[in-house]
């Protein structure tokens, strides 16, 4: 078996399985221990892992944005126990920005119904969503509507996010890693981001593991800055400690 087709494999299992063990590839490839450390370091170099002991998980790639479309039939049952962690993490807020994306959006949904709440958020999905509820006050930011996302952004909505002080922001990422932090590709949509989590007084970071390990061209905040980030069991214990040792609370749901 080349290599090529080899690491194509790996890369397969990984994102099928959530996670690969060295021991297991060895002896489903039929090839040393070291060939599949070799394969995984190359795969790590280009992105598509990240290395673990002993192992490996998948890595989502962040150098662009992919359709919303496909982004709402992946991952569904994982990013809804994440939605429903992060909502669990309200505590007493009482204003809350919700950040534009799929996860972000079932947060807004999981979010109590019987309390008052002020919403912030720049994404129209999730101002429609909230708006028939009668105990939520919704403000939606102006700005430039990103046709892909439908969501504002650029300084319109910075400029309006700088003059508030939110208790909870719950922001979402295209990657986040120990070495870059969270970042996202457009420069536009990493302003919005950046000045929420400036003004809020708490911050929770939700994404689904193969967030982790990735890297976009925007770097907008540090995981330090977070009280907690919510992904999916599929990031290994391991890596989930390595985060939690910057600052906040790592919770696999």
């Amino acid at each position: 078996m080349e290599a090529e087709e080899r690491r194509h494999r790996i890369v397969g299992t990984a994102r099928r399985d959530g996670s690969v063990n060295v021991a297991e590839l060895a002896a489903h490839l039929g090839v040393a221990k070291e060939t599949v450390r070799r394969d995984l370091r190359v795969l790590e170099d280009h992105g598509l892992v990240r290395r673990t002991h002993g192992g490996a998980y998948p890595v989502e790639s962040a150098g662009y944005e992919s359709a919303p479309a496909p982004r709402t039939r992946t991952h569904a049952a994982e990013r809804t126990r994440i939605a429903a962690g992060a909502a669990a993490l309200l505590g007493d807020a009482e204003s809350v920005f919700v950040d534009e994306g799929r996860t972000p959006r079932l947060i807004a949904a999981a979010l109590p119904r019987e309390r008052p709440l002020t919403v912030v958020t720049a994404s129209l999905a999730t101002a429609a969503l909230l708006a028939a509820r009668d105990n939520v006050t919704v403000m939606l930011l102006g700005g430039r509507v990103r046709g892909g996302t439908m969501a504002t952004v650029d300084h319109w909505a910075a400029r309006m996010l700088a003059g508030l002080v939110i208790d909870l922001a719950y922001i979402g990422a295209d990657g986040i890693s120990w070495e870059y932090g969270l970042t996202t590709p457009d420069p536009a949509v990493s302003e919005v981001k950046r000045q929420a989590v400036r003004v809020s007084r708490r911050r929770v970071f939700s994404g689904v593991c193969t967030k982790f390990g990735a890297v976009s061209f925007c770097r907008f905040a540090e995981p330090a800055e977070f009280e907690a980030l919510v992904t999916d069991t599929r990031l290994p214990r391991s890596e989930a400690h390595r985060y939690s040792l910057l600052g906040p609370q790592v919770l696999r749901v």
